[in-house]
């Protein structure tokens, strides 16, 4: 199911912007045999194509100079499908509800003291978490206005989206990993320990999001997060006064389903 994005789309990537339009996406696609797919796909024109295959081609973007995550969120921004982990190529990859289930799965662990960030997982990157995001509400038909590059720290709101009569900011944050992602610090452990990070990344969240409040108080104020333990109890802690300011949270989990309230 194709949801109803943009058509056509402006985005910065390291330090070049461009312009990318459905019908640049489908007419450089029409003729191109898919490639294997590994993990994330893409339907474009009722043929599925790995993102990476495809946002190269789209684009003329080489794969190198990209991340799955920036390929998903764009794609996904101009309204096409796009399903993750996938099975074998002739089965349809099924797209990851973003419905809240009955019972959510228990958050993730903390990223255990002492452990380097490779091995507590990079799924909660704040990239991860917005492509997550994005791919979840494009499935569930809502329009997505717009995207931050949030690997240049562009200023903003991180994820614009609207759906009938609604629209919504969201503030996206990623969880802190014990190392550094730059390569050069590989090895390296960061002084301050993630769970006091997160706290600094709470607090920075709830005050975008008052501000989003006060800018724009007909559209929906919202926080997204990546299930951990150490969010939990902040929300816990701060639940009634979100509430009273008409903020909501929605929780990412590793598996990229998002779970509202």
């Amino acid at each position: 199911m194709e949801t109803q994005g943009r058509t056509s789309i402006r985005f910065t990537l390291n330090g070049h912007r461009y312009e990318l339009a459905r019908q640049d996406v489908e007419s450089r696609l029409a003729d191109v045999a898919p490639d294997a797919i590994r993990k994330h796909a893409v339907k474009v024109k009722g043929t599925w194509f790995p993102v990476i295959q495809a946002f190269e081609l789209a684009t003329g973007i080489p794969r190198s100079e990209f991340m799955s995550n920036t390929a998903r969120r764009h794609l996904a921004a101009l309204g096409y499908e796009v399903a993750g982990d996938v099975a074998p190529r002739t089965e349809p990859p099924a797209v990851r509800g973003a419905a809240t289930p009955l019972a959510a799965p228990a958050p993730a662990q903390d990223p255990v003291e002492g452990k380097p960030a490779e091995l507590a997982g990079e799924w909660h990157t704040e990239a991860n978490v917005q492509a997550s995001l994005v791919t979840a509400l494009a499935a569930e038909g809502w329009r997505i206005l717009s995207v931050a590059n949030t690997a240049t720290k562009e200023h903003g709101i991180d994820v614009i989206a609207a759906r009938n009569d609604q629209t919504v900011g969201v503030e996206v944050k990623g969880f802190p990993s014990r190392g550094y992602a730059d390569p050069a610090r590989a090895g390296e452990l960061k002084r301050t320990s993630p769970s006091t990070q997160a706290g600094h990344w709470y607090s920075q969240a709830v005050l975008a999001a008052m501000r989003l409040r006060g800018k724009e108080p007909t559209w929906g104020s919202v926080i997204a997060l990546p299930d951990f333990p150490r969010y939990r109890d902040l929300h816990a802690e701060t639940a009634g006064s979100l509430a009273a300011a008409q903020i909501d949270v929605w929780w990412v989990d590793q598996t990229g389903a998002v779970h509202r309230p």
